[in-house]
């Protein structure tokens, strides 16, 4: 490893140090016998929590499986081997419902591309068991996802919830809907962007033109393009502040697909995510050896990039799901510096003009007939500054 790529990691534990020495060697027994101080004074307990919280266990365990030494204790790996077999059964689970609802979308001509799951699984890894997944993401056109809600619930899902939404905003405010099927406990999230508003990204039909078709899970089952691929992991890998090392798995193993670099390159540039790309691939390489074409050196010589990789060593060193509060104050007061940090100054302008964006709060604040809901983006500062001094909620 070079030093274009080498970050500061002295906040990481030696559990974590371990963990990602672990999921980069080749064989744990020539690793153990190369440096045995690694493995010394490890806190074993702590080691199966980091496997898990960050979801990393599946490609692991078969690694621990064929070692042939005592260097990792049994315990640890017949926790692991438990955690890989139910994951198994979950990820078949998961892999026949792909292949449903593919089929059920084809057949009313609604195309669909799905974002992650055992589709990305088998992509990647070539196994659907060496990744996890707990719910399905697809993407359908905005115009059909009217039509492909319906088609869930007349399959047994139940919509989680109703956005709370005036004068149409919830189409770029949010970009998902999160369904639940009660009988199978399977969570689908269909989603008519890749990442939350208000950004710029590539549209549906841009993206199909890239699709692919899984040749492992059926002829209805289609998924992204490569390229476009990393902008959606590096997006939403910056997004959660890249607090689970799968994410980075994922990345590294894309890039062992060798992806067109100057299509990869010219692609998160249009969309303002070079920044955020760079920092994908300088975490990748730091953290796990991933190999970076020389077309990409133009992403990871940004000097925000490295920035923006080293601010995300903070989540790397803790065990924090960002969209699950209520956080650590040490975690939230980083967390709104690197929150707007990841954004462009385009992006930035975006998120803060949507605040002058009327909000459904607005309308409960002073309510308006249909007809004159336009009002409310002239009077959305002062029913704002009411309601602060008033002390309801915004």
């Amino acid at each position: 490893m070079t030093d274009r790529y080498t970050l500061d990691k002295r906040s990481l534990s030696k559990e974590v140090l371990l963990l990602l020495a672990l999921l980069t060697a080749d064989s744990i027994d020539d690793m153990a016998e190369r440096n045995p101080v690694r493995f010394a004074d490890i806190d074993w307990e702590l080691m199966i929590r980091l496997s898990l919280h960050h979801r990393v266990y599946p490609f692991l365990y078969p690694k621990l499986s064929r070692m042939q030494g005592e260097s990792v204790p049994s315990v640890v790996t017949q926790r692991l081997k438990w955690e890989y077999r139910r994951n198994t059964v979950q990820m078949l689970q998961l892999s026949g419902e792909m292949g449903n609802i593919g089929e059920s979308l084809a057949r009313l001509n609604i195309r669909s591309l799905f974002l992650k799951g055992p589709v990305l699984a088998q992509d990647l890894y070539g196994d659907i068991s060496l990744r996890t997944s707990r719910d399905l993401d697809f993407i359908v056109p905005m115009e059909q996802l009217t039509e492909t809600e319906a088609l869930l619930v007349s399959l047994g899902y139940v919509k989680e919830e109703e956005f709370e939404s005036i004068l149409g905003d919830w189409k770029w405010r949010e970009h998902h809907n999160t369904f639940n099927h009660p009988a199978k406990n399977i969570k689908v999230e269909v989603h008519w962007r890749l990442s939350p508003g208000p950004s710029k990204e590539p549209d549906f039909d841009e993206l199909w033109k890239h699709a692919r078709t899984s040749s492992q899970l059926g002829q209805n089952v289609h998924y992204l393009g490569r390229e476009d691929l990393f902008l959606f992991l590096a997006a939403h890998g910056a997004r959660h502040g890249w607090s689970r090392l799968r994410w980075l798995l994922d990345i590294k193993q894309l890039l062992l697909q060798e992806p067109d670099a100057g299509v990869l390159t010219g692609l998160l540039r249009r969309y303002n995510y070079d920044s955020v790309g760079g920092q994908a691939l300088i975490l990748a390489a730091d953290l796990l050896e991933a190999p970076i074409a020389p077309g990409l050196s133009g992403l990871t010589d940004k000097p925000k990039a490295r920035r923006l990789a080293q601010l995300a060593l903070f989540y790397v060193a803790r065990m924090v799901n960002l969209h699950n509060p209520p956080l650590e104050p040490e975690v939230e007061r980083h967390y709104k510096y690197y929150q707007p940090a990841i954004l462009t100054p385009w992006h930035q302008f975006l998120y803060a003009a949507g605040f002058l964006y009327p909000y459904a709060v607005d309308e409960k604040t002073l309510p308006l007939p249909k007809p004159l809901h336009f009002l409310y983006f002239p009077l959305r500062p002062f029913l704002w500054t009411w309601r602060k001094l008033t002390g309801k909620k915004n």
